[in-house]
């Protein structure tokens, strides 16, 4: 079994405990303080998204926002990401199903934005920026090693499998 095989099935059990659990996106071991989401479980995702930048997960934003940001890939933050229609749909549907606000309960991660708001940047977000105040030091983003606000696994190494822990 390679590497990438082992944490594909290991996110997907993850994935599927934390759906059984009824959590929008949050996983079961968040009530014990760390701050760990859902990884995406969707090959279509994984490889269309993971190609150019980390694969977001979807419990980040709410439903509107990933619509909005699937609505606007002629245009995706200055790239042309356009895809397939058929793409574009199983995106869409997976981000849309697995959002912040899916199954009509926000999570921690998009409860602060207002019903009318749909961001376009996780980094937007009122959780982010709580999360971020007072913790980074003035500049951290214009360090070269970290280039941007979207360069998660830059200082949360476990980010693409969900784990934004602070250690």
């Amino acid at each position: 079994m390679t590497w990438k095989t082992f944490a594909l099935a290991a996110t997907t059990t993850i994935g599927l405990a934390a759906l059984g659990a009824g959590m929008s996106g949050v996983r079961a071991d968040d009530d014990k303080g760390g701050k760990r989401v859902r990884p995406v479980t969707d090959q279509t995702v994984i490889e269309e998204c993971g190609a150019c930048h980390m694969v977001f997960q979807p419990a980040m934003l709410p439903a509107r926002s990933w619509v909005a940001v699937m609505n606007g890939l002629a245009d995706h933050f200055g790239e042309n990401a356009a895809l397939s229609d058929d793409k574009v749909r199983a995106i869409t549907d997976y981000l849309v199903a697995n959002a912040g606000d899916a199954g009509g309960r926000p999570n921690r991660m998009v409860s602060g934005i207002a019903p009318g708001e749909a961001p376009l940047r996780i980094s937007d977000t009122p959780y982010w920026v709580r999360e971020h105040r007072g913790e980074v030091r003035p500049g951290a983003f214009e360090d070269p090693r970290v280039k941007s606000k979207a360069n998660c696994v830059a200082c949360h190494r476990g980010a693409e499998m969900g784990s934004y822990d602070d250690d």
